[in-house]
C-alpha cells in the first residue's frame, strides 16, 4: 500500500524547525511598510508543515526500484530543460515556473531527486564502490542537474548540487584516491582555460565574484552592507524593528538571501548562537535517523540530506559575513520564498516516513561501507 495507517516522527527534529520559521517571519515582519513577505510566507509555512505530516505516511520503498528513479531523473531533466521555454525570468534567471496566483522553482526539489537518486546508485553498488567509475557515473547525474540549473542561470542552486554530490561521494566509500584525481583534472583544465581561454574582462569578473568585497560600491555592495548589519547587532541586538541596515533599505535582498544579517542585526550574538544551536538541533536528528535507517538506501539518504542543509547553512552564512561570494543561496526555515520552504519540509517528510521503517540496530553492516573506514 502507498499509505501507512500510522506514522513515527521525530517531534525533536520537528520542534526544532518551527522557531527557525518563526525567527524568519518575525524578521520579515519587523520591516517596514506592507507584511507582504510575512503573510505569503506565513501561508507557505503552513502548507509546508501539511505536506510534511502527509508524506510521512507514504510508504516510499517504491524507490528503492530502479525504475521508479530513472522515471524520476528523465521527468526532472524535463522540467529543468522546459524552463528555457516557458520558464519566467526573475533578476536575470530564467528559473520559476509562473502560474498567475503562485510561483515555484524546481531547482530547490531537483536537490532532493539529486540525494535520491545518489542514495539509490550508491546503495546499489557499495561493494564496488572504491572503482573510479562510481565516481564519473554518479557524477553524471550530478552534473547534468548542474548544467541545466547552472545555464538559467541560477549559479547557487548549481553549486548546492554539486556539493550534494561531492558531500555522497565523501561518505560513500569511494576511492580518495580517484576523487582526487577528477579534481586534480579539473584544476589542471580550469588552469589552462585562465590562461590560453578566458578574456581579461572575464577574469576581472571571476576575481570580483570570489573576492567581492573588493568592490563595495559595485558586486560587493550587497556583501559589504551585510557584514556591517550583522556587526552593528553586537552582544543583545538592536531590538526587533530597530534593524536600520533593513529597515532603511541599505542592506539588499534583506528578506531572502540576507535575512540572517537582518536577523543578527536585531538580535544580536545572543540571538545567533541559539540559531545556531536550533540549526545543530536538526543536523544531529537527521543524522541520528540516518543511523537507524533499514537499510543503506535510507541511511544515504539521510546522509544526503544533512549534506543539503549544512550546504545552505554554511553558504548562506559565509555569504551574510563576507566569507563567500554571493551566490544567492537561502538560509533553510528562515528565507522567504516558498519553494525552497516546501522542498526542506519534503526532504524531512521522507525522512519520516523511512523512519516508520527504521531499525534501532542497521540491517546493514555500514562500518566497512560508508565514511571510508
Amino acid at each position: 500500500m502507498l499509505f501507512r495507517s500510522k506514522t513515527d516522527i521525530d517531534w525533536m527534529l520537528f520542534f526544532a524547525t518551527l522557531p527557525l520559521v518563526g525567527a524568519g517571519l518575525i524578521t520579515m515582519n519587523s520591516f517596514m511598510g506592507s507584511n507582504y513577505f510575512f503573510e505569503k510566507q506565513s501561508i507557505w509555512a503552513m502548507v509546508s508543515i501539511l505536506v510534511f505530516f502527509l508524506l510521512s505516511f507514504v510508504d516510499f520503498s517504491f524507490l528503492k526500484r530502479s525504475k521508479a528513479l530513472i522515471l524520476l531523473f528523465f521527468v526532472s531533466v524535463g522540467l529543468l530543460a522546459s524552463l528555457f521555454i516557458m520558464g519566467s525570468v526573475f533578476k536575470g534567471a530564467q528559473s520559476w515556473f509562473s502560474l498567475g496566483f503562485l510561483s515555484f522553482q524546481p531547482a530547490d526539489f531537483i536537490k532532493i531527486v539529486t540525494i535520491l537518486l545518489l542514495a539509490k546508485y550508491f546503495s546499489k553498488r557499495h561493494i564496488e564502490i572504491a572503482h573510479v567509475k562510481h565516481i564519473l557515473i554518479s557524477g553524471m547525474y550530478a552534473f547534468t542537474f548542474f548544467a541545466l540549473v547552472a545555464l538559467q542561470p541560477d549559479f547557487g542552486s548549481a553549486i548546492i548540487i554539486f556539493l550534494i554530490w561531492l558531500g555522497m561521494i565523501l561518505v560513500s566509500g569511494v576511492s580518495k584516491k580517484h576523487l582526487l584525481g577528477v579534481f586534480l583534472v579539473g584544476i589542471v583544465a580550469f588552469g589552462g582555460m585562465w590562461n590560453f581561454v578566458f578574456e581579461s574582462y572575464q577574469k576581472d569578473r571571476i576575481m570580483t565574484f570570489i573576492h567581492p568585497l573588493a568592490d563595495i560600491r559595485g558586486a560587493g555592495y550587497n556583501a559589504y552592507q551585510s557584514t556591517i548589519a550583522v556587526g552593528s547587532g553586537q552582544i543583545f541586538g538592536k531590538g526587533v524593528g530597530y534593524g536600520t541596515q533593513s529597515r532603511l533599505q541599505f542592506l539588499p535582498e534583506h528578506e531572502t538571501d540576507f535575512i540572517f544579517a537582518s536577523f543578527a542585526e536585531e538580535w544580536g550574538f545572543v540571538g545567533v548562537l541559539i540559531l545556531f544551536f536550533l540549526y545543530l538541533v536538526v543536523i544531529w536528528r537527521i543524522l541520528i535517523n540516518a543511523s537507524h535507517g533499514s537499510s543503506n538506501f535510507e541511511t544515504l539518504f539521510g546522509l544526503g540530506l544533512a549534506v543539503l542543509f549544512i550546504s545552505h547553512f554554511a553558504v548562506n552564512i559565509g555569504t551574510n559575513i563576507g566569507l563567500l561570494p554571493v551566490t544567492g543561496v537561502t538560509i533553510p526555515f528562515m528565507s522567504y520564498g516558498g519553494s525552497h520552504l516546501l522542498a526542506e519540509y519534503v526532504g524531512l517528510g521522507i525522512l519520516m516516513s523511512m523512519r516508520s521503517t527504521s531499525n534501532k540496530y542497521h540491517k546493514d553492516d555500514t562500518r566497512y561501507e560508508f565514511l571510508g573506514v
